[in-house]
């Protein structure tokens, strides 16, 4: 990265107040040789002048031959931790430097802004710095650009210059490690396909195809290679890739509060964890919101993982409320194809709401979903909240807070799906075990 050119004007306003007064110096000197017609009084003046101008110039000249970087360790970084910035100056000049001072651009919930000096750099020298930046607050943010304060070895001028190159900072959600469960609906990562059941029938339904250039001579199939002409070869047999859908709610009207401990962030890091748990256990992993927008996980990248959650988490990093008022979109999305384990994270539903997500259900193999409510996180006083330890029979009542909690829970139950209402201080973790607990019990009831 190089450093902005500016003028030799420019340069001139850089003097400090020393440069400023050895030039007012010299020139009243000047003056007052001209008028007494002292000629040593005049050599004295002119020196006091010509050295803050001798210095602007030798340090307008060589102010380009400093180069800057910027190194993140890691540049992605979970909410409430810390990430490191290194900064390095390299003097690519055959003069030394003078003192300097380094300055960073950083964003104010990042922390205050790093301030450095830095000794004389010889020719062909550098120094590293760096600094520690922490959010707790998940998005991305742009670091930079660098700024740069050379000064003259005299003191006579100062010159602050930016670099041009910035970067970037993302803060992700944090992922809380949950344990490995078998929850509704739920499998292992990897299955037969079936390609497999075709072949188990006999070998009249195998299915061949052309032969490719490295394929095992052992596969071919000979009565296909006769019947068309051409060597054909049996299909390989491709393992089958459990799926989980990830549901975010993002309607601004579901949640209450706002900052890193409100419901939306919660549901965000807990759409997160659960993500990067199935990513880990096999499972192709993609992630949908309320309106409908989809991020497919790790279908795109092969059996590499690691894409996968990076794009998941960038994407989670900057996810911010919508402004839907319903989940039509995304039922539209799950209505296209059938789902292995689908993961709802709500915030409040009326009846139209709880009812649009009572029908996402039929598409999918197994459902859990966490119900953040409003009076469980200070948006309504209504006592008590409701814990969702039973499903209640509400036939009739005046409606509270709690009634309209309970009449959700009732209703996403009856569709099938294993319901865990979440009240502030809830750790997912214990949860994800408790979804468990009601799977089983679930299981018990209907044998």
């Amino acid at each position: 990265m190089t450093e902005r050119e500016g003028g030799l004007r420019a340069a001139l306003g850089g003097l400090t107040t020393r440069g400023r007064s050895f030039l007012a110096a010299g020139v009243a000197a000047a003056v007052c040789a001209f008028v007494l017609g002292q000629t040593d009084l005049l050599r004295v003046g002119l020196l006091l002048a010509v050295l803050p101008l001798l210095c602007v110039t030798v340090l307008h000249r060589t102010r380009y031959r400093v180069a800057g970087s910027r190194r993140l360790t890691p540049s992605r970084v979970p909410a409430m931790s810390e990430a490191r910035v290194h900064l390095r100056v390299d003097n690519v000049s055959r003069l030394p430097t003078g003192l300097l001072m380094l300055q960073d651009r950083v964003p104010y919930v990042l922390g205050p802004r790093p301030r450095f000096v830095l000794d004389r750099v010889e020719p062909g020298g550098h120094r590293e710095v760096s600094y520690r930046v922490r959010s707790d607050l998940r998005g991305r943010y742009p670091l930079g650009p660098l700024q740069l304060r050379l000064t003259d070895p005299f003191g006579m001028c100062e010159l602050t210059r930016s670099f041009s190159a910035q970067d970037t900072l993302t803060v992700v959600p944090r992922v809380e490690p949950l344990p490995a469960v078998k929850l509704k609906g739920d499998s292992s990562g990897y299955g037969e396909s079936r390609t497999r059941a075709l072949a188990l029938a006999g070998e009249d339904d195998v299915i061949p195809r052309g032969y490719r250039y490295g394929d095992d001579l052992r596969r071919v199939h000979w009565r296909s290679t006769a019947k068309y002409g051409e060597l054909m070869v049996r299909r390989e047999e491709q393992p089958h890739r459990a799926r989980c859908t990830v549901l975010l709610d993002t309607r601004e009207l579901a949640y209450f509060g706002a900052g890193p401990d409100s419901a939306f962030e919660w549901a965000v890091s807990g759409a997160a964890s659960v993500a990067m748990h199935m990513l880990e256990r096999g499972y192709t992993v993609r992630l949908l919101t309320d309106n409908g927008s989809t991020v497919p996980g790790n279908e795109g990248f092969g059996s590499d993982t690691s894409d996968a959650a990076g794009a998941l988490l960038d994407t989670l990093a900057v996810i911010d409320h919508s402004d839907g008022a319903g989940l039509s979109r995304a039922l539209d999305v799950l209505r296209a194809g059938t789902e292995g384990l689908l993961v709802g994270f709500f915030g409040d539903l009326d009846e139209e709401q709880a009812a649009m997500a009572a029908r996402m259900r039929q598409r999918a193999g197994g459902a859990v979903a966490f119900l953040l409510r409003r009076d469980a996180w200070g948006g309504a006083d209504s006592g008590d909240a409701y814990d969702g330890t039973a499903v209640p029979d509400l036939s009739a009542g005046a409606e509270s807070a709690q009634d309209g909690t309970a009449r959700t829970v009732r209703l996403l139950h009856e569709a099938g799906w294993t319901v865990l209402p979440v009240s502030h201080g809830d750790g997912l973790a214990e949860l994800w075990q408790r979804a468990d607990r009601r799977r089983a019990q679930e299981e018990a009831g209907t044998r």
